[in-house]
């Protein structure tokens, strides 16, 4: 998939604020439905689901991406995976950030908002896995 896409599309949910569970462009998403409506805006068939709660376990988050996206290194366009605490439970789109390395796009609890910023050191630090979108239908 083209990085170019991916980041344009996902820059454009900036500032949609952060709902669990949320899917809507400008009214509520979470870090995994960021991700879902990048996929339908690049025309992917997404299979989704929204019964999951706020803290995925025994590794449940990674075993479906596991299953439906492609694995990749890091690099722009990507999906990479976070161990914030004790799961791999947070997801954000790798960026170009401005020309000055590598950013993240997520929707961030802490934030109340899907932001962008610097992938510094302390989150490349939290990655569990990256991941590329395939050129065909995913599920999440």
């Amino acid at each position: 998939m083209d990085a170019d896409l991916v980041i344009r599309s996902a820059r454009g949910w900036l500032g949609t604020r952060f709902h669990h569970q949320g899917r809507r462009k400008g009214v509520g998403v979470d870090c995994i439905g960021l991700v879902v409506g990048v996929a339908r805006e690049l025309g992917l068939e997404v299979d989704d689901r929204v019964n999951y709660p706020r803290e995925p376990h025994d590794g449940e988050l990674q075993a479906e991406l596991e299953k439906y996206l492609l694995k990749s290194e890091l690099k722009a366009g990507c999906v990479a995976l976070f161990r914030l605490e004790k799961e791999p439970q947070h997801v954000g789109i790798v960026s170009d950030y401005n020309g000055a390395g590598l950013g993240l796009i997520h929707a961030y609890m802490q934030a109340r908002k899907v932001v962008e910023h610097n992938l510094d050191a302390s989150w490349r630090a939290k990655i569990v896995a990256v991941y590329g979108f395939p050129q065909t239908a995913i599920n999440i």
